[in-house]
């Protein structure tokens, strides 16, 4: 899917800028609502299994950070991942900006809601 002059504002065909493809913009969406969701699956999981639980503190390089960081390294180590590999496989491509945008928008809110107290709470055994 090319971009046409007609589907562009005139101030920037005015511009005459060089056309790009939108797949590096979408592996960058898409890698932040995955960092997020993964932020919030480990924060969930972490109640469920004590084991787990006691897995990820280690991720803290003993530095006594607080109960987020082992979770936080990991989301951060999949945000990169996932963006390099994604970046790699939409290089060259023109793809749907609105639906890779809104389906990162959906798993950075499942992720946020992963993080809030109340509801990864509700998964610690009793």
């Amino acid at each position: 899917m090319a971009h046409h002059d007609e589907d562009r504002a005139h101030e920037l065909v005015e511009l005459d800028l060089e056309d790009r493809p939108d797949g590096p913009a979408a592996a960058a969406a898409f890698s932040a609502g995955f960092g997020i969701f993964v932020l919030g699956l480990l924060t969930m999981l972490s109640e469920v299994s004590v084991s787990l639980h006691d897995w990820l503190e280690r991720w803290e390089f003993d530095q006594g950070v607080g109960p987020l960081a082992g979770k936080t390294t990991l989301a951060a180590i999949a945000w990169a991942v996932s963006w390099i590999v994604v970046a790699a496989l939409l290089r060259k491509r023109d793809v749907n900006l609105k639906v890779w945008f809104l389906f990162s928008l959906v798993l950075g809110i499942l992720g946020a809601i992963g993080t809030f107290p109340p509801i990864f709470l509700s998964f610690a055994p009793e």
